[in-house]
């Protein structure tokens, strides 16, 4: 775990109570195993571990807390990709799923941004590993170069960025694999998510979840050599800094956009972001009191499997990107004494701390 500060021990000064850090970003896969083994075999994640099936063969228990259909059955992983992010990967069989991801246009559209040593390198490395690289190479140095996993998310990599104190900054953890090394992964730069209203979705992150707003771009032109992924429309955009160790980049839906309704958890292309809280139970008494936040049952704890003793719950928003927070007892989860890898956490950084 990578601690650059020294933590400190203020409470949360605005937001999200107790909140430490953003924990996972979850996805939803056509199929779970081709992701994991692409997430780990290309990009250097290590599979932290495995769960399911989760369902409710005859309740409501999975529409209550999920918000998918009563009949749906999920298989989860949880991947470590770099010294600070989660991804959570997800298959469901449901008999409603949206089997078409969105596109980056489109409400619900997304995309992972790494920042690696050598874009170049980085390129060689995807291209030899099959993947799909979008338009041209771009010029050499800092640009961004757009690609397409295997299940059609959408992927950017950029040289490194020098650090301007607002936003946060990826550096190389302490161990690195040597997919990594080949990759030159120096960790997840952001994550991107399109939506119906741009101004709503930065007012919710930065008056609601205590996010700072690091960067924010007008339209065509205004945005670095490469930013855009080619074919999408150049709208509004903006990067925010959530918590000490994400960023979080938001995107006016286009005008042309196909879609207007964000995708369900268990529709292919799905998607949700979980933030790691001290009291899971503060935090939902605080959420919910805001405006068009919907809380999905009660806080509950998990009591077998390999993380036994998280204490989760889901909430929708009002700008269309269904949420998490969740408590984790890291240091004595189960999956812990299976294998040597782990989950990346906050350890003893708060959310205004900046490593």
């Amino acid at each position: 775990m990578l601690n650059a500060v020294t933590a400190s021990s203020s409470p949360v000064l605005a937001g999200l109570p107790t909140a430490r850090a953003v924990d996972h970003h979850a996805f939803t896969v056509p199929r779970l195993d081709e992701a994991v083994a692409y997430v780990t075999d290309v990009l250097g994640g290590e599979l932290c571990y495995r769960e399911g099936p989760v369902e409710d063969p005859s309740g409501d228990w999975m529409t209550r807390k999920l918000g998918v259909h009563p009949r749906a059955r999920a298989q989860v992983a949880l991947v470590r990709l770099g010294p600070r992010t989660n991804l959570e990967l997800f298959e469901y069989a449901t008999p409603d799923q949206l089997v078409s991801p969105p596109g980056p246009n489109d409400v619900g559209g997304h995309h992972l941004a790494l920042a690696v040593t050598d874009p170049d390198a980085a390129d060689e490395h995807l291209r030899r590993a099959g993947t799909v690289r979008l338009g041209p190479s771009g010029s050499p140095g800092r640009s961004r170069r757009w690609f397409l996993t295997p299940w059609g998310m959408l992927l950017s990599v950029r040289g490194r960025v020098r650090p301007d104190g607002r936003r946060f900054v990826p550096v190389p953890g302490p161990h690195t694999t040597a997919v990594q090394r080949s990759l030159g992964l120096l960790g997840v730069e952001h994550v991107s998510y399109t939506v119906a209203d741009l101004d709503a979705a930065v007012a919710f992150f930065t008056d609601v979840l205590g996010a700072e707003t690091v960067e924010s771009a007008a339209g065509p032109g205004t945005g670095t050599d490469g930013h855009w992924p080619p074919g999408a429309e150049q709208s509004r955009r903006a990067l925010l800094r959530t918590g000490p160790t994400a960023n979080c980049e938001l995107i006016q839906s286009g005008t042309g956009a196909l879609r207007s309704r964000p995708p369900r958890n268990s529709d292919i292309g799905g998607h949700h972001l979980a933030f790691y809280v001290d009291d899971v139970d503060a935090a939902a008494a605080y959420l919910r009191e805001q405006p068009g936040v919907a809380l999905m049952g009660e806080p509950e704890t998990i009591t077998q499997g390999p993380i036994a003793g998280d204490r989760w719950l889901y909430f929708s928003t009002p700008i269309g990107i269904q949420m998490e927070i969740i408590s984790m007892p890291d240091g004595s989860l189960p999956y812990e004494r299976q294998t040597t890898a782990r989950r990346a956490t906050p350890g003893d950084l708060r959310w205004h701390d900046r490593p």
